[in-house]
């Protein structure tokens, strides 16, 4: 999973790790787990990340290449 891809695009939205788990209703431990690639999201969740910095589920998810 493209974690890096989740942290280049809260940057982008100005957003700390604790801002963006206020978003999805988790905490900022969870939020850093998955930027490290320590913590699998359930759909949901990374629907909500996903909702919540503007980008699709390919963008922040899925490796195209």
């Amino acid at each position: 999973m493209p974690i890096n891809k989740i942290k280049l695009a809260r940057m982008e939205k100005k957003l700390t790790q604790q801002e963006l788990a206020d978003k999805v209703n988790v905490t900022r431990q969870t939020i850093g787990l998955i930027e490290a690639g320590k913590y699998n999201p359930t759909l949901k969740l990374c629907i909500s990340i996903a909702k919540s910095l503007d980008k699709t589920l390919d963008q922040l998810f899925w490796d195209m290449g």
